[in-house]
């Protein structure tokens, strides 16, 4: 039976998928994105798929893909995704379908444990800050029992542990099979199951990684894989350029100069002064790091010319030949002691890539790549490609080794356009079939939303007070269940603690804010705080909280932007694609500037329907939303949801949803 048959077949209110799976129900949108990614597998060419929320994308590109009786790859933007899709959704699948597939997790390093690192780190003496003999001895307890060194699967374990990075390997450090627990290697493990896998499960940091360098087994794995699957699509650029350009920081020379300090004691005490030229390192990097110190934290410097804008070119040019040399002064001593044990031979690399990456960005930056400096607690200097589209079209579409290879892009958020050209230009898929598909929730009925038109202009420095003061009489009216997304993190921290003294010394609401706590626990406690029983939670945000998040149901109603997310014009990737847009004789405000806060609201106002049931209320807080012509575009690529026209009409829809709510806890 042809694929596109037999899928759908499966779609049907007949199919195996209703048979077999309970609350199964046929949806049109759903069947004919599967129909679509069967075709795709058939013919052999890429295809990009928008389905809105609610389609259920998910099960559209699996089933067809396991139908197909070939090997798979299929890549997401976050670890939670690929932890979802193989511990519930394929492991589902498969077993409705009756197929004996093999499936496979694979994740960067460093989410495995180094058992090598491990014993290293339970040898220090003196551990920095946060690292404690206990910490180490948990995970060591925890190691003799793993099978996989999955770092996710141990228990109370914050990602922004700093133990993490004494328990796990980067490209740099790892010691590959001159590792004296190579042959009990976690990641090593991961990758032979890969390659024997017929379904493998990965994220875009590591796709992009590997491609960049072709070191974490991809290389081999996907030859071997004719369909590859792209989820949350509408990261990939942004992943992508990450990995392909280059980058230098502080904290990788200081990363480098403990690691050389702690082998040079354990394993050649005595035969090289390694605090002095540890010493040397670190005040190289401090050096670097000071010639920004001046710039707030967050700042992103412009690199147009031989010096980044606002240093001193002789100071930043000494702090770079500095790195260098003290880079080089390490080579040279790890020269003498390389034979002891393979540490050395990877620190004598590490020292040298060092050194060379301070050499390339004293020089010139190349045509076609743009330069920036990251200003934080660590200064990290950045060379990154514009978009993916050269590697896409090189080492992806041009690459299918002889046969026909199916690529699958797919997202809620890919375009304003029926070409979906926010996502196809920047990845290079302008040739690709295109399908957008609408969401099956009736947004009319579910949802609303309210521009208020006598707020102060976004750029008054009185605007996010006025925000501030209105969520607060909102949320009051709503009994909290409100997400706030900021633009910056300016506006989250103003927001934040004008919210925070609002209610700080009210019982009414807990304001929650980002960077309080993990985003992990800062989403718990906001659905804990908003459901039966619960005080009421105002949660603060910005930047990753506005896509990934899903919060279904009565604890989240009301979704406030406060301004419309426009890229800041002064961001040097920003600055950069306007400029090679004005030089093409194209608009940088209708082909860049537009399409990008067009998505990004997209994905902000996505937080707020995610079932059926679900109802609420999206405010944007910027009156150019409906007094700029350039709004009308913004506001098609919202979903369809009814406008209020005053904040009276807010308020009582605010009202008829507590009613909705309390009503709905009274019911047994």
């Amino acid at each position: 039976m042809p694929l596109v048959s037999e899928v759908g077949l499966a779609f049907s209110p007949e199919g195996i998928l209703a048979r077999a799976t309970e609350n199964f129900v046929s949806r049109s949108g759903q069947k004919e994105m599967a129909l679509a990614v069967a075709e795709a597998i058939e013919g052999g060419y890429p295809l990009v798929v928008e389905a809105s929320t609610g389609v259920g994308k998910t099960f559209s590109y699996l089933v067809p893909a396991l139908l197909s009786g070939e090997r798979i790859l299929v890549s997401t933007a976050t670890k939670a995704l690929q932890d979802q899709l193989f511990g519930r959704d394929l492991p589902r699948l498969v077993e409705v379908l009756e197929l004996p597939v093999r499936m496979a997790l694979l994740k960067g390093r460093g989410s495995y444990l180094c058992l090598h690192r491990m014993d290293v780190a339970r040898q220090e003496t003196h551990l920095p800050e946060g690292v404690t003999e206990r910490s180490l001895a948990r995970v060591e307890q925890w190691s003799q029992a793993t099978r996989t060194g999955d770092l996710a699967e141990l228990p109370g374990l914050d990602e922004r542990s700093p133990v993490i990075p004494f328990i796990t390997s980067t490209r740099d450090n790892c010691l590959g099979s001159q590792c004296p627990r190579f042959r009990a290697c976690h990641v090593n493990l991961a990758r032979r199951e890969a390659m024997a896998a017929d379904v493998v499960i990965i994220n875009h940091h590591l796709f992009f990684a590997d491609l960049a360098v072709r070191e974490s087994g991809m290389a081999e794995l996907l030859p071997s894989v004719r369909i590859a699957i792209f989820d949350e699509a509408h990261q990939l650029n942004g992943t992508g350029v990450q990995f392909l350009g280059s980058n230098l920081t502080t904290g990788h020379v200081l990363d480098f100069s403990r690691d050389m300090l702690a082998a040079g004691l354990q394993l050649a005490r005595g035969l090289v002064d390694w605090q002095e030229i540890v010493a040397a390192i670190e005040q190289a990097a401090r050096d670097l790091r000071l010639c920004a110190g001046r710039h707030f934290m967050g700042a992103k410097l412009r690199w147009v010319d031989t010096v980044p804008e606002g240093l001193i070119a002789n100071d930043w040019q000494q702090a770079l030949a500095t790195v260098h040399a003290a880079c080089l002064q390490a080579c040279t001593a790890i020269d003498t002691v390389s034979e002891i044990a393979p540490d050395f031979v990877r620190l004598h690399e590490r020292a040298h890539q060092l050194a060379e990456r301070a050499d390339s960005f004293s020089r010139p930056c190349a045509p076609g790549l743009v330069r920036w400096v990251d200003v934080g607690m660590q200064l990290r200097l950045v060379e990154s490609p514009l978009d993916i589209s050269d590697a896409v079209k090189s080492k992806m579409l041009g690459a299918s080794g002889g046969s026909a290879k199916t690529w699958i892009f797919t997202s809620a958020t890919l375009g304003d356009d029926e070409k979906l050209s926010w996502f196809t230009e920047p990845c290079g898929l302008e040739s690709a079939s295109v399908l957008r598909i609408g969401s099956p929730f009736d947004y009319e009925k579910q949802a609303a939303f309210f521009v208020p038109l006598d707020f102060p202009k976004p750029a008054d420095p009185m605007h996010s007070a006025r925000v501030s003061e209105s969520i607060a009489v909102w949320a009051r009216q709503l009994g909290g269940r409100t997400m706030v997304l900021t633009t910056t993190l300016r506006a989250l921290r103003s927001i934040g603690e004008a919210l925070t003294t609002i209610f700080g010394q009210s019982a009414d609401l807990q304001v929650l804010v980002q960077g309080s706590m993990p985003k992990r626990a800062l989403i718990e406690r906001f659905r804990e705080g908003n459901s039966l029983g619960g005080e009421g939670c105002i949660l603060v945000a910005s930047a990753s909280f506005w896509e990934g998040i899903d919060v279904p149901g009565d604890a989240l109603q009301l979704v406030v932007i406060d301004k419309l997310p426009f890229p800041p014009p002064n961001d040097p990737m920003a600055e950069a694609r306007s400029n090679l847009l004005e030089s093409q004789g194209r608009s940088a405000f209708k082909d860049y500037f537009l399409p990008e806060a067009a998505m990004a609201l997209k994905q902000g106002a996505g937080r707020l329907i995610r079932r059926e049931t679900d109802q609420g209320v999206l405010v944007v807080c910027d009156s150019r939303l409906v007094s700029m012509g350039y709004g009308r575009r913004l506001i098609k690529a919202l979903p369809p949801m009814q406008r209020l026209a005053t904040e009276q009409a807010l308020m009582d829809r605010l009202d008829s949803l507590t009613r909705i709510c309390t009503k709905g806890y009274l019911q047994p």
